[in-house]
């Protein structure tokens, strides 16, 4: 049993769709990140970023106490091993998979996710800050579509950790001033995610939490406010 902490985020939803991918029982725990949730001792105790997702394997390969994981690519790498699944074990084949995830997870992620903050969330609309972010969205959207021309996924033939990794940064697209049609190699690979059964059973294991606002104004203050002190840090 896969005990996971989540929230319907893309980040969040990397994990449900791996553990719906593989068929690992799992539950999940709600982190109301708006809520201040991520904040909680016991979350900090197996996530000391303070961020969602993290997972407790109770049943880890070496027969030992739990295991708990933080970070999203961490997770996949740990759950794509544990379970042999959609990570290749070909030397060559499983650089490929890791150098894409980890390019979603230092790139496609993190730009995304400053283009949500100035274009959505941010008190002051700052141009040049919006037009940076929407402009590097743009470019790595045109990496990640050159990179498909004449392969169905990331890595070649075979679905991979790196094609479910990056898909959830796709989704909100519109958010980032995005067109799907710009990327016609990009837009044929999300299609095809989008459609297969787990990708839609996942999404649907976010529904029930959908209700609540991912970012409410209280919820700027916890999100966008934080500094070492206030989240426990020494600052040291």
């Amino acid at each position: 049993m896969i005990d996971v902490y989540y929230w319907p985020t893309p980040n969040g939803h990397k994990i449900t769709m791996f553990l719906e991918e593989t068929g690992l029982d799992y539950r999940i725990h709600p982190v109301d990140i708006s809520a201040g949730d991520q904040f909680k001792p016991d979350f900090l105790a197996i996530s000391p970023n303070n961020r969602m997702p993290a997972i407790v394997d109770h049943a880890p390969a070496d027969g030992g106490a739990p295991v708990s994981v933080f970070e999203s690519g961490a997770i996949l790498l740990y759950l794509a091993e544990k379970t042999g699944r959609l990570l290749p074990t070909e030397l060559r084949a499983r650089k490929t998979v890791t150098e894409w995830l980890f390019w979603q997870v230092g790139g496609l992620g993190p730009m995304a996710g400053q283009n949500h903050h100035f274009g959505l969330y941010a008190p002051e609309k700052l141009p040049y800050a919006i037009t940076r972010y929407v402009n590097e969205t743009n470019r790595l959207y045109g990496v990640l579509d050159r990179r498909l021309k004449g392969r169905r996924y990331i890595a070649g033939d075979d679905y991979s950790i790196a094609d479910l990794a990056s898909y959830p940064w796709v989704v909100p697209w519109k958010r980032q001033q995005q067109t799907l049609d710009d990327f016609p190699d990009l837009r044929r690979w999300f299609d095809d995610i989008r459609t297969r059964p787990a990708t839609v059973r996942a999404y649907e294991k976010g529904e029930p939490y959908m209700s609540r606002p991912t970012v409410t104004e209280e919820g700027k203050k916890l999100l966008f406010g934080q500094t070492a002190a206030s989240t426990g840090g020494s600052g040291s």
